[in-house]
């Protein structure tokens, strides 16, 4: 089977763990929500929360006194775990204004299958027809949905489609991460690593589409505020996001956007008041029956 970190120890301290994760991942799109509609440069708004939110963690690991290797493995790892961040995160981020956050929501539910293919294909899974099964409904309900969205004119249907390109590179993020991790490494110290990769990444995108716009940043007092809670979300998020990986390794780690999917979604509908996406309770129902197989083919 896998050398993964974490693969087949998943508990009651990982499903916690899971929750909290994936809760905080829901909340940071709705943040990012927010932000555009306040009036913030996304992208500038994106790149100073994860890179704020890196120096946070990199700071608390010095606190703690923690591993904190800067060699050749770790420089790599920061750099590529980063861009793997970077680039679907500021997809989403470019994308809510267009397709909405409750269906950039449901988006994250499918890197958990995208991450079970990459891991079967590298033979770092065993293929299991539960699975198998779960992988097609899960994908079955993501395709609904994005048709759905697409089919309406009053949609952006680029956007529809391009945002389905998200799972793909998180769930490459998800498996690079536990192939490469350093060893005698603090996972607090990849995280922020990661976190500070993915802000460089952003750079040249920030310079090319929103060149001159980070005063705009401490324009308001309502985008400051929006700017403060959304460095604490991603410290939070990818603090612990890395305890899981580590724990129960990158297949189990991908859950967190099922739950991120459901938490965005409904905050999306209760308090942002966007429609329901077209179709939405039977993409759920897809969705929700293809990661139970998974589950109950994880289990057999």
């Amino acid at each position: 089977m896998s050398n993964l970190p974490g693969t087949g120890r998943a508990g009651p301290a990982a499903f916690g763990c899971l929750l909290l994760v994936g809760t905080f991942l829901g909340l940071s799109l709705i943040l990012a929500k927010l932000a555009d509609q306040a009036g913030a440069p996304r992208l500038t708004f994106l790149m100073v929360g994860i890179g704020g939110a890196g120096l946070i963690l990199i700071g608390l690991t010095a606190l703690a006194r923690q591993p904190m290797p800067i060699n050749r493995r770790t420089l790599e790892y920061g750099l590529v775990s980063g861009f793997l961040l970077a680039a679907p995160t500021a997809l989403g981020f470019l994308a809510v204004r267009h397709v909405g956050a409750g269906y950039l929501s449901m988006s994250f539910a499918f890197p958990v299958l995208f991450t079970w293919i990459i891991a079967t294909v590298m033979r770092l899974e065993r293929v299991r027809l539960l699975r198998l099964t779960g992988v097609a409904l899960g994908l079955a309900g993501g395709l609904l949905l994005a048709a759905a969205k697409a089919g309406n004119a009053s949609a952006s249907p680029g956007w529809a489609l391009l945002v389905l390109a998200m799972p793909m590179m998180l769930a490459a993020g998800n498996v690079y991460r536990s192939l490469r991790w350093p060893a005698h490494t603090s996972p607090l110290f990849l995280a922020g690593l990661m976190e500070i990769g993915a802000a460089l990444m952003l750079v040249p995108c920030v310079l090319l589409l929103e060149p001159g716009r980070a005063g705009e940043l401490l324009a308001t007092d309502a985008i400051v505020r929006l700017l403060w809670i959304e460095v604490g979300v991603f410290a939070v998020l990818y603090a612990f996001y890395f305890v899981l990986q580590k724990m129960a390794g990158p297949v189990y780690l991908s859950q967190i956007g099922t739950v991120a999917a459901l938490v965005g979604t409904l905050i999306a509908i209760l308090a942002l008041g966007e429609a329901p996406p077209p179709f939405l309770g039977l993409a759920v129902l897809l969705v929700a029956g293809g990661t139970l197989l998974f589950h109950r083919g994880a289990r057999s």
